[in-house]
């Protein structure tokens, strides 16, 4: 921009204008009014205008000012203000500020030589980056005839700038014939032992011509690089193997006590894969350990024993010193293998049986809120069961075996109002039937052969105040059948051998696996009584009805078992969960939990496995394919082991119907039926 000394009003004339325009040599000058601000512009042709038309000297030029003039305001983009200078027939553009005024001209001689020092700039820009880049570089051009190469590539090839510029690009890059065709090429070349990578590619000179650009890289100090990276990447992974089967888990923080390293086997204990992140607090995620604590001592130390998901651990607490400059601290935390813990527990165990057998009387050793399940029709159940229990009402429970009849039986009772009051459970499958009548209702002295001096009282004065559950009903003979109907219905009994009539107080919860409406129809079970017992009724749902409630139950045991055996459980892999989540569990929960016992005590890390299951489930549930070792058979990839899985899964939810299993898995009957041939699937009949 050139600033702007003067400026022309409309009273001024041809003479003082052309004095204007011959001593500051512009083309175009701008026109004010009596305030300054911009009105029009006074320019050589309208100069050449009055003198043509022979006007006097001393003429007013306000005739001659041309109105219609472009402005742009002082601060705007130069970039911008070039190309409006470019468009323009004037070839002079008034700069104005923000009142209006004129400021400057830019003419087009003003936006060349920007143009040219920008120019320059840039140039210089680019070769600083390739220099420090470590790049060479060729440009060619329509003709291959070097026109540019900056001194790494001299550097590189070991020829002198001069010498290069004006030769033939082949010359020095002789593979560059065989991609003349190519917009852009990879290819190695060798300059006086040194390996480089060369990038040739083409550029648009105008329409119709292309010249070449050639970047040169060295990359034998790349492979050098490469080499000691992927040295240290070996390393890495052997300490990350180390550290994640290391005995204990390990913790360090920084003096900011902040985590600066945590074993991946202390994130699975404490489940911590969401809540890590850079610069961490300790106090934050892992308050427990009280790593801070040997921060502000400096004395090494060991915790008390403390518990996660069932797991027992013990924390020793190092502090890492520099000098005499505490910078941090270790925890080292033990989990596995704490025996002394198990016999802890034990000792507390047996403590507490000996509390109940102090108190006299059986308690019911369960609530609703300890039974685990996320189904729909289990809450439905539990919350009608909360309010049968606050009644003196007699209840039944069905349901399939280890589905958790005692469970609910032992709830019911905690709910009800006699819960203070003794919770007796009969298995009537149990007692062999000519011990069962004495073992309800008691016996005097001398009642039979064998029987106590001072006889004994039954399950029903025991009960009293409280609740009898008499597990399998559906086994009882139909003579203590008719007894068992009159005690509820008289709330009264003799005992064998006596002859005083007994008052109780007690409410019956039965359950069963039987079917007791049928028993009834075959005459095998007394219907009178089947109406007394089923005022309430509870069908407990199996297993396989509720799998949802799998998972949970899982990690319930997962729990328990570490307890109860000592071991250091985390979790379950993801083979191992769709097998759980298949099976059928014919057994219910207890089965569920029996297997989790035995699959924990053969786990050999932290989460169990596949194989950890027995065979029977594995067999079962589909999933043995996975496990079958065959010595005469190259083993099978477990990729192939899935996808064979897979479509014997699918023919057997379309029930063998080709088509549907094509849909279920998402590939083409062509590619199904070469599937059958590799994998020799049996087809089943649709």
């Amino acid at each position: 921009m050139s600033p702007l000394e003067h400026c022309l009003s409309p009273t001024n004339t041809l003479e003082e204008a052309i004095n204007i325009m011959y001593n500051q040599k512009w083309n175009t000058v701008p026109v004010t009014n009596h305030s300054g601000k911009l009105i029009g512009v006074f320019t050589r042709s309208s100069m050449y205008q009055m003198i043509l038309s022979e006007v006097s000297k001393d003429t007013p030029i306000s005739d001659y000012i041309k109105k219609a003039v472009g402005t742009v305001l002082e601060d705007v983009d130069s970039e911008l203000l070039e190309t409006m200078i470019a468009k323009s027939r004037v070839g002079t553009g008034i700069i104005i500020n923000k009142s209006g005024k004129p400021v400057g001209l830019f003419t087009k001689a003003n936006a060349v030589m920007n143009y040219v020092k920008e120019t320059h700039i840039l140039k210089s820009q680019l070769e600083k980056v390739m220099d420090t880049s470590n790049l060479g570089a060729i440009m060619t051009n329509e003709e291959g005839t070097i026109i540019f190469a900056n001194e790494k590539c001299a550097e590189m090839i070991g020829v002198p700038m001069n010498d290069i510029i004006g030769e033939d690009m082949e010359s020095f890059l002789p593979p560059a014939s065989k991609h003349g065709e190519a917009r852009e090429a990879h290819f190695p070349l060798v300059f006086h032992k040194q390996h480089y990578i060369v990038r040739l590619s083409k550029y648009s000179i105008d329409e119709e011509k292309e010249g070449y650009i050639a970047l040169f890289q060295n990359v034998s100090e790349l492979e050098k690089l490469s080499a000691e990276l992927e040295s240290q990447k070996k390393w890495e992974t052997l300490l990350k193997s180390v550290i994640h089967n290391a005995y204990d888990g390990l913790v360090m923080i920084n003096e900011a006590e902040e985590i600066t390293f945590i074993s991946p086997s202390l994130t699975e204990l404490f489940e911590l894969e969401h809540e890590l992140k850079e610069k961490t607090k300790i106090g934050k995620i892992l308050p427990h350990l009280e790593l801070s604590q040997v921060m502000n001592t400096g004395v090494a130390e060991v915790s008390d024993f403390m518990e996660v998901k069932g797991i027992n651990y013990l924390v020793h607490r190092i502090p890492v010193y520099q000098g005499e400059k505490i910078i941090g601290a270790i925890g080292k935390i033990v989990y596995r293998q704490l025996h002394e813990v198990r016999e802890a527990f034990k000792s507390a165990e047996d403590g507490r049986r000996e509390s109940y057998k102090s108190a006299g009387m059986e308690k019911s050793r369960f609530t609703f809120n300890e039974i685990l399940s996320n189904d729909k029709q289990m809450d439905k159940l539990i919350r009608s069961g909360i309010k049968a229990a606050k009644s003196k009402t007699t209840i039944l429970v069905y349901g399939e075996s280890g589905t958790g009849k005692e469970l609910f039986a032992h709830a019911l009772h905690s709910s009800s109002t006699n819960s203070n009051g003794p919770f007796i459970t009969v298995n009537c499958a149990a007692i062999p039937e000519h011990l069962l009548e004495s073992e309800f209702f008691g016996y005097e002295d001398g009642a039979f052969t064998g029987a106590k001096h001072k006889g004994k009282i039954g399950k029903f004065d025991m009960a009293h105040g409280g609740t009898l559950f008499l597990d399998e009903i559906g086994d009882m003979s139909m003579s203590i059948q008719a007894k068992l109907l009159r005690v509820l219905q008289e709330r009264e009994f003799y005992r064998v051998g006596g002859t005083e009539r007994i008052k109780v107080d007690v409410r019956i919860i039965t359950a069963t696996n039987r079917p007791l409406e049928k028993m009834v129809a075959e005459g095998t079970f007394r219907e009178d009584l089947f109406y007394r017992l089923n005022v309430i009724s509870f069908e407990i749902p199996p297993l396989r009805k509720r799998k949802k409630d799998i998972l949970l139950l899982s990690e319930s045991f997962i729990q328990e078992f570490n307890r109860q055996n000592g071991t250091s459980i985390t979790g379950w892999e993801p083979l191992f969960e769709q097998a759980i989540m298949d099976y059928d569990w014919p057994g219910n929960i207890r089965e569920l939990r029996n297997v989790w016992e035995r699959a924990m005590i053969f786990a050999e890390n932290g989460k169990v496995r596949l194989e950890d299951l027995p065979d029977y489930v594995l067999k079962k549930a589909g999933y043995d394919i996975f496990l079958q070792e065959d010595e005469e058979v190259t083993e099978q990839p477990m990729l192939e082991k899935a996808e064979q899985f897979a479509i014997q899964k699918a023919l057997e939810i379309a029930g063998g119907n080709k088509s549907k299993a094509c849909i279920l898995l998402g590939i083409s009957r062509s590619v199904l039926y070469d599937k059958l041939k590799k994998y020799d699937v049996p087809l089943l009949k649709e």
